[in-house]
């Protein structure tokens, strides 16, 4: 018997359980940046200039890391 069927479905496996695993962090990333957006919203003008800069860098932060999960998935589904 080849080993071949085992390889792949063990690489299947692994491929399915890396892009849960990926869309669990774009999701928990996406809702940080939604978290801050809307604390600058709320909060509005009771914010320091800094303290509105720092919640939009870390906004920012949030969603280049989301589109990097979603990246590394995209990549491993054209593989």
């Amino acid at each position: 018997m080849s080993k071949d069927p085992l390889d792949k479905a063990a690489n299947t496996v692994k491929k399915v359980v890396d892009d849960a695993r990926d869309s669990i962090h774009e999701a928990a990333h996406r809702s940080n940046a939604e978290g801050e957006r809307a604390t600058r919203e709320t909060l509005g003008d009771a914010m320091t200039p800094g303290e509105k800069a720092g919640s939009a860098l870390r906004e920012a932060k949030e969603r280049v890391a989301a589109e990097f999960d979603k990246g590394k998935r995209e990549v491993r589904d054209k593989t």
